[in-house]
């Protein structure tokens, strides 16, 4: 647990993780919400933040959020605090698919308090645990260098794979339809 939370009491913790999760997705769903019609539909940024913004909300990861929400409804936010990067694809695909606010609001607020209590109570302690007994071994070292390389191999292969000669994308992306499909939890 960060040293600042260390010394608080178990419930002012707790209160302080569960607004974290709850602030951390809200502003998730509201910019895949507020921003993506705007940046999707009524701009073509050349660069800088603005191309990475247009790149994410229609890149890979959305797509997989919108599909998981399609395919599951609302029951996904909910369990998607229970995991680390989907959280964010799932939160900003509520968004991107304009699921009401009172909705998603409701269904984030049992994950935001599962995330709460496993952080509160065992989470850092498992991570704080591993990263030291990563490092405290030459093992541990060779493990986290190993990871550490898939995960920069990985990036270089997916970036040569979309190299200049690769297939253009589908016009639009895979955002580009935002209304939910009928029938479907959104609302």
């Amino acid at each position: 647990m960060p040293e600042f939370l260390a010394s608080w009491p178990f419930w002012l913790v707790f209160v302080f993780l569960y607004l974290g999760a709850t602030l951390r997705g809200q502003g998730t769903y509201w910019l895949g919400r507020l921003v993506t019609e705007q940046a999707l539909r009524h701009t073509h940024p050349s660069g800088g933040w603005r191309l990475r913004a247009h790149a994410w909300l229609q890149g890979e990861g959305t797509a997989r959020g919108i599909a998981a929400i399609r395919r599951w409804g609302l029951v996904v936010v909910p369990f998607s605090y229970l995991t680390v990067g989907f959280q964010t694809m799932v939160n900003a695909a509520a968004g991107v698919l304009r699921i009401s606010w009172p909705r998603y609001s409701l269904a984030q607020v049992p994950g935001a308090l599962a995330w709460a209590a496993i952080y509160s109570t065992i989470g850092f302690a498992v991570w704080d645990a591993a990263l030291a007994a990563a490092a405290g071994s030459p093992w541990g070292l060779a493990g986290i260098a190993a990871v550490a390389v898939v995960i920069v191999a990985s990036v270089l292969v997916r970036r040569r794979h979309r190299a200049p000669g690769a297939s253009p994308a589908p016009a639009g992306g895979p955002a580009a339809d935002l209304s939910p499909a009928r029938g479907d939890a959104a609302g």
